[in-house]
């Protein structure tokens, strides 16, 4: 079974997974979304980090060290950053973070990689509109997206052939160009949401 979530808490995503284990869901991977397998129910543990790695070696340390606390690792690759571990021993550690520093710098890697996409984009988008690959004046008025000569200057049935003639192919045009901008600011809101995660993190423990 596959389902498709978005979450900004890790906290919150493990509460699902582990309760999507009380329901005989047992997480195995995330690849296009979370994907699931039936299996017993049960109350089990999981816990998230974000860490990516250089080499297949490094991530291989890291596990190890985490599966030597008493942890199965679950789903997660060198490049995808997300980690996902389950308890495997009863006696093994309450949690993967043994302080609450580390536990808040997952937020503040998620952070640094959410400004990083957002940063990545704003140069794509600055050379489209020097170069008039997008009209930045359309955003504004909405008419410049309609192509045909004299379009605004007809009337009647010939406007109206014309008009809905073009505007799939103007909405097309409107949607490509508010595409870029629209996933700065949100890969922004998302670096400042795991920002503000990471605060209230620390704040936790004063």
């Amino acid at each position: 079974m596959r389902k498709f979530k978005f979450f900004t808490s890790f906290e919150k995503e493990e509460q699902w997974l582990q309760d999507m284990a009380r329901q005989g869901y047992a997480f195995t991977g995330k690849s296009f979304g979370y994907v699931f397998q039936l299996a017993q129910p049960e109350n089990t543990v999981i816990k998230m980090d974000y860490r990516k790695f250089r080499k297949q070696a490094d991530l291989e340390d890291y596990r190890a060290l985490f599966e030597d606390s008493g942890w199965r690792h679950l789903s997660g690759t060198k490049s995808s950053g997300y980690q996902y571990f389950k308890k495997a021993a009863e006696n093994g550690d309450e949690d993967i973070f043994s302080d609450v520093d580390s536990k808040a710098a997952r937020y503040k890697r998620l952070s640094d990689m959410w400004i990083s996409l957002a940063s990545a984009f704003i140069p794509i988008f600055a050379v489209l509109i020097s170069t008039g690959s997008i009209n930045s004046a359309a955003l504004f008025n909405p008419k410049l997206l309609y192509y045909t000569p004299g379009l605004w200057e007809q009337s009647g049935a010939a406007f109206w052939r014309a008009f809905l003639f073009e505007t799939p192919f103007a909405v097309g045009r409107g949607f490509i160009w508010l595409l870029i901008p629209a996933m700065i600011i949100l890969y922004a809101l998302f670096a400042f949401k795991a920002n503000q995660q990471y605060k209230r993190t620390h704040e936790e423990i004063r």
